[in-house]
């Protein structure tokens, strides 16, 4: 995993799960890697992914089954896309929309590149 200074490697090990589980990888109720698999995964100690596990759990997107492990919380799913969604709204969106307004971009011609691209991924 490549990581970049601009965010604490925990953080970016948050993320790494949460596309895991919004792609499905790893479904509501599943059993995820161990700690110890995660840290070998991304290349990290073992205290660092200990960090991003009770960040999650702190959370409600995991939980620990004593001497079972790790695993997707019922409604983890639903939290991820949530917390992913609020992010984007509030510290993405409005950089896009001056940049739209500074370049001059309409909602029509920002929504023909939108289906442009999503039948491109098709």
């Amino acid at each position: 995993m490549e990581f970049d200074n601009s965010k604490p490697i925990y953080l970016q090990i948050v993320d790494f799960f949460y596309e895991n589980i919004l792609v499905k990888r790893w479904a509501d109720e599943e059993r995820i890697p161990s700690v110890r698999e995660v840290a070998m995964m991304v290349e990290v100690n073992p205290n660092t992914a200990i960090r991003a596990f009770n960040h999650l759990q702190d959370l409600g997107v995991i939980y620990n089954k004593r001497g079972i492990g790790y695993f997707v919380a019922s409604d983890g799913y639903i939290k991820v896309l949530n917390i992913k969604r609020k992010e984007f709204m509030e510290q993405m969106l409005p950089d896009v929309f001056k940049k739209l307004n500074l370049l001059d971009i309409s909602f029509d011609e920002l929504k023909n590149a939108y289906n442009q691209q999503k039948n491109e991924e098709k």
